[in-house]
């Protein structure tokens, strides 16, 4: 079965070729260069078509493993390429199709240059053509990849996300507290814009900040007054993109290994600013004493979210920082950076 679509870039170098050797016989013979415009698309049909079964089937993979055939194939090639094409040409000019200028035209070697030029030609082309194909070919497998992974890691955020508010609202439950209804109007708010507003690959930043407050009021409903909460943000273009659910980890982080860890005086400050395509988010939490020599552990939120990072954006930065009951996430990222 021919592949139309590599026929027709055979066509397309061997039209250039053509070309080639048009121009070097507009030098030659500028008075006859219209009867040599159709010897040289005369010789081009052949050439194409030669050219085509030697790189397409003599030296495909298939052939090559059969040593013996490929060898016999190589061989006939070359007498294809010499002599075969001498016969072509004599065929043309028993026709009158091939327009004889000079007698050294009817002789074995005047036209080896350009048959055997040919395969160097068209080998060269193919060798280019082949490689910028294949680097299109990965780099669209390399994207197709991370939007998968980036697919998964979205795919455990979400549950993630969902399992951490419906222990919230059990809490309330096992409590018999009167808050529990409240709890559950606001969860389906978030369930809503969980199934209707994240399956696209950006949303406004507006959409954003209403989920995040609905869950830091969420979260506040487990709480007594002795939680303090801050919550503010300076951002100049409402409507400006960024990927869904992108900034909810770094909050849920706060109020789960943070807040829900701190038996006095509980803190929660977050504080976004969107500038000049430059968001900076820093939530800090209060937490109980630290031990240096335990390091600070990243949980399933915080390690996927700097995964997705490294899949969406090519300038960024999240660094954590602890002290003895304080702990900070900043996160920069330069939003025109998305890959």
């Amino acid at each position: 079965m021919i592949d139309l679509k590599r026929a027709r870039f055979y066509l397309w170098v061997g039209a250039s070729y053509l070309l080639l050797w048009l121009l070097s016989y507009l030098a030659k013979y500028p008075q006859a260069f219209v009867i040599k415009t159709l010897d040289e698309i005369y010789r081009a049909v052949y050439i194409i078509l030669l050219n085509f079964i030697f790189y397409e089937y003599t030296l495909s993979p298939a052939t090559r493993k059969k040593i013996f055939k490929f060898l016999l194939l190589l061989a006939a090639h070359f007498i294809l390429f010499t002599y075969g094409f001498h016969v072509w040409i004599n065929i043309g000019t028993q026709l009158h199709i091939y327009t004889v200028l000079s007698a050294e035209e009817l002789q074995l070697g005047f036209h080896c240059p350009y048959s055997i030029g040919s395969i160097f030609f068209f080998g060269i082309i193919m060798h280019i053509y082949d490689y910028k194909k294949l680097k299109v070919t990965a780099q669209q497998l390399q994207i197709e990849k991370q939007q998968a992974e980036l697919n998964y890691l979205k795919s455990q955020t979400n549950p993630h996300f969902l399992f951490n508010t419906l222990n919230n609202i059990y809490s309330l439950t096992r409590d018999k507290s009167d808050l529990a209804p409240e709890s559950i109007l606001r969860l389906s708010k978030i369930l809503r814009y969980m199934l209707y507003e994240t399956g696209g690959a950006y949303i406004a930043i507006e959409h954003e900040l209403i989920i995040i407050s609905d869950y830091i009021e969420l979260e506040k409903l487990r709480y007594d007054d002795s939680l303090h909460i801050n919550f503010n943000y300076d951002v100049e273009d409402m409507k400006q993109a960024i990927p869904p659910l992108l900034l909810i980890p770094l909050v849920e982080n706060a109020f789960k290994h943070g807040v829900s860890e701190t038996r006095a005086h509980p803190l929660v400050d977050i504080h976004l600013s969107i500038n000049n395509r430059l968001l900076v988010f820093i939530v800090k939490n209060s937490t109980e004493k630290f031990s240096e020599e335990q390091g600070i552990k990243e949980n399933i939120g915080l390690t996927n979210l700097r995964r997705q990072l490294e899949l969406l954006y090519t300038d960024y930065n999240l660094s954590l920082q602890q002290t003895e009951s304080l702990f900070t996430a900043t996160l920069k990222i330069n939003l025109a950076s998305h890959v």
